[in-house]
């Protein structure tokens, strides 16, 4: 067996969890990855002298066993080239095949024929001067190890998986707060059409069908720009109307049943609301009886606009980007064929918001299912590769913050100039009525009556100077000084 000490550091730098042998690594897994690998192929690089974990590549294995050779080779060298860019080459690697059986199929069946694969994997790593420390296969409830030739900790038929919650991983993640949501699988579900065909996939084609027919034209037609700003406003006025729907308590607090804590390689972050767990399917549905069918196409066919997107994009926090991250799911959940091209803007929108909320495993999840759908999709790409890579989400979020107040400052300038002035009278009256009341004020603090006001006998507002100038009798005798 090999006993290469592994660390697992936890949620700060002094709190690490050893591991030891291929049981507590198999174990480990889906704790580094938030998620159980299914159908997948996981190298995890090796630091140091213990082996500290460090960077991975997750990839679908694939179908064809001619492929093998450039994909082992192609995940060797992003491995190492992300790690090498973060700042340290990789001291080791550690490889992770997990697949379930097929019909008829054992789980040492699948270790068997994935066994020239795994092969391929150590001498990809090797011609990088970089040892595979252990390759295991993980298939039907058992792992299996390529490295290990001592049949007495690694026998031939496999080695059943610690019970879930037993091992000192899960009772670290579980002291830590830590939860692993369901499988890779049950997270697809979320993004993806349903597997098998049924009426209303024909209706949510026909809904799309229509909407193209219409959208498409107005795009292109007229003035050039004309149609597309059209499209895009009324999207985005679609999208606002539906994202106050999802915003509602009912619907808040229907989907808040699901919220969990997700866990990279080197921390421990909150995830998006509504991760997979009890009732997500229910959740689901009741998100998708929110938006009927004509909605949701015409949301798809103007987010396929590339400003109307990055607009879309300015949704990503707090109750605005929990209600968002659903309007995306259940938007790429309506992409059914032939429009499977069109998810990548939806699917892609809701992989930037998981990751803006801290949601990194169903971030990359979407993001792989973005380019899935189009390879060459350039925002899932970017975004695909600074989420891998472990860069801040903060600097998008403030470009965008930015974007949005100045839009905002535009508009309201705009609408301040196309305010009509007041009338021209109204206006006189006002100025005629201030010089009023300004000479009145002059008038008082001299002691001259405000216009209007005739002095004379029973006159309230004269003064006493203004009485004797007047003519008034004179208090005091002649000549004296007061009589003068």
């Amino acid at each position: 067996m090999n006993t290469n000490p592994h660390e697992f550091r936890g949620t700060t730098e002094t709190q690490q969890i050893t591991l030891r042998g291929p049981a507590e690594l198999a174990d480990a897994l889906p704790f580094m990855l938030g998620f159980h690998p299914n159908d997948s192929v996981v190298l995890v690089a090796l630091h140091g002298e213990h082996g500290r974990f460090g960077g991975r590549v997750r990839l679908g294995i694939p179908r064809s066993a001619n492929e093998w050779a450039s994909t082992a080779e192609h995940l060797a060298d992003c491995l190492v080239d992300g790690c090498t860019r973060r700042g340290t080459r990789p001291d080791g690697i550690v490889v992770f095949l997990c697949q379930d059986p097929a019909p008829g199929e054992t789980g040492r069946h699948v270790m068997e024929r994935l066994r020239p694969f795994a092969q391929r994997l150590r001498v990809a790593c090797g011609a990088l001067d970089i040892p595979v420390y252990e390759a295991l296969c993980i298939s039907d409830g058992l792992y299996f190890s390529y490295c290990c030739p001592d049949t007495r900790c690694c026998p031939s038929d496999g080695t059943p998986l610690a019970l879930t919650g037993t091992s000192v991983m899960a009772a670290s993640a579980a002291y830590a707060g830590i939860q692993v949501r369901g499988s890779l699988r049950d997270m697809e579900a979320r993004l993806t059409p349903r597997a098998s065909p049924s009426s209303e996939d024909e209706r949510h084609r026909k809904a799309l069908n229509e909407a193209s027919a219409v959208i498409v034209p107005k795009i292109f037609d007229g003035a050039p720009g004309e149609g597309r700003a059209e499209v895009r406003e009324a999207t985005l006025r679609l999208a606002r109307e539906i994202l106050r729907r999802f915003d509602a308590p009912s619907a808040a607090a229907a989907e808040a049943g699901g919220a969990g804590i997700g866990v990279d390689a080197t921390a421990r972050t909150p995830v998006a609301t509504g991760v997979r767990g009890t009732g997500t399917a229910e959740q689901d549905a009741a998100d998708d009886a929110i938006i009927d069918a004509d909605e949701a196409a015409a949301l798809i066919l103007g987010l396929q606009d590339r400003e109307t997107r990055d607009q879309a994009a300015e949704w990503m926090e707090g109750s605005e980007g929990a209600a968002a991250l659903r309007l995306w799911r259940v938007l790429a959940r309506r992409c059914v064929a032939p429009f499977g091209e069109h998810a990548a803007a939806p699917l892609t929108l809701a992989g930037w918001v998981a990751w803006s909320t801290g949601d990194e495993p169903a971030a990359r999840v979407a993001l792989g299912l973005a380019l899935d759908a189009d390879p060459e999709y350039v925002f899932a790409r970017l975004l695909h590769q600074a989420c891998n890579e472990g860069l801040d989400p903060e600097s998008l979020r403030s470009c965008l913050r930015q974007e949005r107040g100045s839009r905002a400052a535009a508009l309201e300038t705009r609408a301040a100039a196309l305010r009509p002035a007041p009338p021209a009278t109204e206006s006189a009256k006002s100025v005629k009525s201030l010089k009023s009341v300004k000479a009145a004020r002059k008038g008082a603090r001299k002691g001259v009556p405000s216009a209007g006001t005739r002095p004379g006998k029973g006159s309230p507002q004269r003064s006493r100077g203004a009485a004797t100038r007047q003519g008034a009798p004179r208090g005091g005798r002649r000549g004296t000084r007061s009589g003068r």
